[in-house]
């Protein structure tokens, strides 16, 4: 990789993925539309810290509008494109439906577009745990069947796996997906779990813990992820000689295109997850407990033997060192 393309840059996953990257002396070209989905200043000061580099080129603009991703593409001819743009979260699914059409639907698509005329080499995209919806079967994993979302946002995410296929079989363009699960650490987002209990702890707010604390989540280091991103950016997805049309396996194909999971394969109850973050902040949190949200499932464990067994990789840092991590960080950034 020479020269990568990052959507989503000013995003946490960008953020820590372009860092990396320029760490690593590769030239960087970025996009972003800095919405107001969160607190656009914590997308700022991430860009800011970027831009101090001379090989981080950075366009304003959103992946939904055709000429400017046609633009970008043609000026810049990244060799590789890592695609983590997306309208994220569930629960906003549910009140703002259109917001993920454009961007994880429309904004696919041109992505997708530049990738082929672009002549792109590999293009590694962000899929979601949260694909596994109606699935109870636990660890997870990339050969289960993922055909029963339980919220707009999951049903974006299996479609971006199926348009690229579809554009890996007819373009012959490696594509590889990754099942992200519950990203946290510095720089996190604000609309998540860590980032809102840590906030109303200090601030002395009650906490709401959905499904009256009944839920597990496989939490995974935001290190953790950027290193399996690029061990996966690394080796383009080639056609699997083994695989059987008559019994086809959803995590590789006939095409050059495979998915993983990406998770630290460790679930944590969400309690417990509470209670390590509040010996953490040395501070009890006022808990609310709620029932379960719409779209929402209970709970999430990665199968990660197919990412281990391919870039020698897995996820491994506990829990408490992550939390540990991440309120050091607040602290630092909001001096409290």
């Amino acid at each position: 990789m020479k020269k990568v393309l990052v959507t989503g840059a000013a995003g946490f996953i960008g953020f820590h993925l372009a860092r990396r990257l320029l760490a690593e002396e590769i030239e960087v070209v970025a996009v972003d539309n800095l919405n107001d989905y969160y607190d656009v200043r914590l997308k700022e000061d991430r860009l800011r810290l970027l831009q101090e580099r001379s090989s981080f080129h950075f366009l304003k603009a959103d992946i939904a509008d055709r000429d400017a991703m046609t633009g970008l593409f043609s000026e810049h001819r990244p060799d590789t494109v890592i695609h983590l743009a997306a309208q994220a979260g569930v629960r906003y699914s549910l009140v703002n439906p259109h917001a993920y059409i454009d961007s994880n639907l429309v904004g696919f698509l041109n992505v997708l577009e530049g990738c082929r005329q672009g002549g792109v080499s590999h293009l590694v995209f962000a899929s979601s745990s949260s694909v596994y919806g109606g699935n109870t079967r636990l660890p997870f994993s990339t050969r289960q069947n993922v055909d029963h979302p339980v919220s707009l946002y999951a049903a974006t995410k299996k479609a971006n796996e199926m348009m690229a296929h579809a554009y890996a079989a007819l373009y012959e363009i490696p594509c590889t997906g990754l099942r992200f699960f519950t990203v946290y650490g510095p720089w996190g987002r604000p609309d998540m779990a860590l980032f809102l209990f840590t906030s109303a702890i200090l601030e002395g707010r009650p906490i709401e813990i959905f499904n009256e604390g009944r839920m597990e989540r496989d939490f995974t280091y935001i290190d953790d992820i950027i290193e399996g991103v690029l061990r996966t950016a690394r080796r383009p997805s080639a056609p699997d000689p083994h695989w059987d049309p008559m019994d086809p396996d959803p995590a590789g194909s006939f095409a050059p295109y495979r998915l993983y999971n990406i998770g630290n394969s460790r679930p944590v109850n969400l309690l417990t997850f509470i209670g390590i973050l509040e010996r953490e902040l040395g501070k009890r949190a006022e808990r609310i407990l709620m029932p379960m949200q719409p779209g929402d499932i209970p709970a999430t464990f990665a199968d990660v033997d197919d990412l281990s067994r391919d870039v020698g990789f897995a996820p491994d840092t506990p829990v408490e060192e992550g939390i540990r991590r991440f309120v050091a960080w607040y602290r630092d950034y909001y001096r409290k």
